[in-house]
């Protein structure tokens, strides 16, 4: 049995199943979900149940201990944890390739951010993350203006808890206006005729200040807790230009485009220590 840890929102679910699928692939054996940290979460809702996978959740008798600091807490935990399943964290990036490599019973804790994990399962994830029903009217409007258009480019601002969250600010940051000027400026160069959809948790941010160009359509956020029709809606654009967030990093992947452009920020963190390299796939642009 594979047990895969899910916490964070969208985004990093996403990413935490699909290692969890992969391997239990992989090694033949059944996926569960550890959704004991979710339900105690109060940054974000449990949304993969949005989207066409199939899950069982892991019962609490199935879910190991976590390790503990002090001595005898470790002590207490190995006892507690004989006859439960091994634990798997991920180690700090790069990309750890001996994940893949592992054929026995695991429960996974980690937010493992790289297409690698996954990559060799990657038609099987695309279908898993296929939308469960149908988009909401108001999101039908916008992949009708997105279908309608020849070169529609989803452009993601990604501000919110990057902004109000002192601890995400410190370690993310958000792309500056200037950064989006010069990505927008590569897109027109690579497409005829583009028009960029923006999508923001900032409606107002962004329209004040993204640089102004013919052919621009901004989406606002809807209160409906249907995050991944957004994820869908960028989709099912032809390019895209993503923030440092694993929300618009899967908009940009769920593409299957062969032809797709993608322009993501090329530190994806602040600290030069947090490494990004295995977080962007190599067909994408980094600036």
């Amino acid at each position: 049995m594979i047990i895969t840890r899910i916490i964070g929102g969208l985004g990093n679910q996403m990413f935490q199943y699909a290692v969890g699928r992969a391997l239990s692939i992989g090694s033949g054996q059944p996926l569960k979900l550890d959704l004991t940290e979710m339900e105690q979460y109060k940054a974000h809702a449990f949304q993969l149940d949005q989207l066409n996978i199939i899950y069982d959740v892991a019962d609490r008798s199935e879910i190991p201990y976590p390790p503990r600091k002090s001595v005898f807490g470790r002590l207490v935990n190995s006892l507690k944890n004989r006859g439960r399943i091994p634990q798997l964290f991920e180690k700090a990036q790069p990309f750890d390739s001996d994940i893949l490599d592992w054929r026995g019973p695991a429960h996974l804790s980690g937010y493992w951010q790289s297409e690698k994990y996954f990559a060799r399962h990657a038609n099987i994830i695309r279908q898993d993350f296929s939308l469960k029903q149908p988009y909401s009217h108001l999101r039908q409007d916008v992949l009708s203006k997105i279908r309608g258009v020849k070169a529609p480019i989803s452009v993601h601002v990604r501000r919110g808890d990057y902004v109000t969250n002192q601890r995400a600010n410190a370690i993310h940051g958000t792309c500056e206006p200037d950064w989006y000027r010069r990505a927008m400026e590569i897109m027109k160069d690579r497409a005829d005729k583009p028009t960029f959809f923006i999508f923001s948790d900032d409606p107002n941010w962004a329209r004040s200040n993204l640089p102004e160009y013919r052919g621009m359509i901004f989406v606002d956020p809807q209160a409906d807790g249907r995050d991944a029709e957004d994820m869908h809606l960028m989709a099912s654009c032809h390019s895209h230009i993503i923030a440092n967030s694993t929300f618009s990093w899967w908009g940009a992947w769920l593409n299957p485009r062969a032809d797709k452009n993608v322009i993501a920020p090329a530190r994806w963190f602040r600290s030069r220590e947090q490494l990004s390299r295995d977080l962007v796939p190599v067909e994408w642009s980094s600036l």
